[in-house]
């Protein structure tokens, strides 16, 4: 009996919208998948002449390509580790208030204007950051110089405009926080009310009760949430290139006039004067901000598969 009916599901015709839907879904899938590999193949077969380019094809006295991008690849990933450090604990506290604190009437209107901050132009960002937050944040500087100068990422001179990496990362910690904070509030509104009741029933206070469910089932939400953040962070552009003042250097003082500049706002400086081998190396850079940026979420599923159990992110 249970193989006749097995034939005659295997002989049901399928309906045209089933074939059409399952066919749509797989040709969206394999068409990023070609898209993903063709812009790499570009960018490979581009690239190749600046791997032997002569050391007259580089500015700024450098011998070959390697030397080249490292200060880029270097000032890319500091800015936006800089930047995550500052935007991943206050997107985690507002996604919290949000979803746990705040009354409904003020947890909608502040999630709304949370939200907003995604829609504003990078551009917009840059000014911000040039005209307003740079004089505001310099006296600042100052004082952070001359109180915490022995250590080195506060070592002086400081700068006298407040055009630092710091400021690049604040900047980006603004532009990526409405990305972290509506997932990881989504995330923490996805929460068993078992799980909260529980802990609750037990005796643990809000926070107790946040620390021992909300944040474990959030973990690898967060985790998502914050990788998104970075690759935004890290291929981020006209922000960097207005309010930086870049010198292709290798530097982890914070509030020095001289700053490691980043990949994309390299290209986006040069690219418009660049010939004949220049364009080949800065796409030969941006092959480099490919492979970081796919190896950073490679580390960042590898980080959420080993937790799948117990976790708002599957």
């Amino acid at each position: 009996m249970t193989s006749v009916v097995a034939r005659d599901r295997i002989r049901t015709p399928q309906r045209p919208g089933d074939v059409i839907f399952s066919t749509a879904t797989v040709v969206s899938g394999s068409l990023i998948l070609a898209v993903l590999a063709a812009v790499a193949g570009f960018l490979l077969i581009q690239s190749l002449p600046a791997f032997v380019a002569a050391p007259a094809d580089f500015s700024g006295g450098f011998t070959n390509f390697w030397s080249y991008v490292w200060p880029l690849a270097f000032g890319t990933l500091w800015s936006a580790l800089l930047a995550m450090i500052i935007a991943i604990p206050l997107a985690i506290g507002i996604a919290l208030f949000i979803s746990h604190y705040a009354p409904r009437r003020i947890a909608a209107g502040l999630g709304y204007v949370i939200d907003l901050l995604a829609a504003v132009p990078s551009v917009v960002f840059g000014l911000w950051g040039i005209g307003v937050l740079a004089p505001l944040v310099q006296p600042f500087y100052a004082n952070l110089v001359d109180w915490f100068g022995w250590f080195p990422l506060f070592a002086g001179p400081v700068s006298g405009t407040g055009r630092t990496i710091l400021t690049v990362a604040i900047v980006l910690a603004v532009m990526v926080l409405p990305i972290i904070t509506a997932l990881c509030r989504e995330i923490f509104l996805q929460t068993p009310v078992l799980y909260e009741e529980a802990s609750l029933a037990l005796g643990a206070t809000r926070w107790e009760m946040i620390s021992m469910a909300v944040l474990p089932f959030g973990r690898s939400g967060i985790i998502s949430a914050s990788m998104l953040g970075l690759g935004r962070a890290l291929g981020e552009t006209m922000a960097v290139a207005m309010v930086l003042s870049p010198s292709p250097t290798v530097l982890f003082q914070l509030l020095t006039s001289q700053n490691p500049t980043t990949i994309a706002a390299n290209i986006a400086l040069n690219f418009p004067e660049a010939h004949g081998v220049g364009v080949n190396i800065l796409l030969a850079t941006g092959l480099i901000l490919f492979v970081i940026t796919l190896a950073v979420n490679m580390i960042a599923r590898y980080i959420i598969n080993r937790r799948k159990a117990f976790s708002g992110a599957n």
